[in-house]
């Protein structure tokens, strides 16, 4: 069971090794196996590690168009471009989901729900 700070940091890795991997680039050091650098401890440290990784997702949807939407990712298995980056959105809504329960088993309305 992941604490919400080890879902949300799982979430952000996931979103930077899927991108990484359909621009062709590497993730962030110590981005390995859907898991966050060591470093990213605190809160602040958390949401900007977040937030980069949303933003490494959107140079993705840019940089997706009509001629390299269907373009394999031979690192992952061939996967199209276009495929990692539902891949990433179907994801991130599992994970959404799994942090509304944890804030609501704490009771804690989600703000999305207030």
């Amino acid at each position: 069971m992941r604490t919400f700070a080890e879902q949300v940091k799982h979430l952000a890795a996931a979103n930077y090794q899927l991108s990484a991997a359909t621009l062709g680039e590497r993730p962030p050091a110590g981005t390995d196996h859907e898991t966050a650098p060591d470093s990213v401890k605190t809160k602040a440290q958390v949401m900007e590690y977040l937030r980069g990784s949303f933003t490494s997702l959107h140079r993705v949807a840019v940089a997706l168009d009509i001629n390299n939407m269907d373009d394999p990712i031979p690192s992952k298995g061939n996967r199209t471009r276009l495929l990692m980056l539902i891949d990433a959105l179907v994801h991130s809504s599992d994970h959404y989901g799994q942090l509304v329960e944890y804030l609501r088993m704490n009771n804690i309305v989600p703000p999305a729900s207030r």
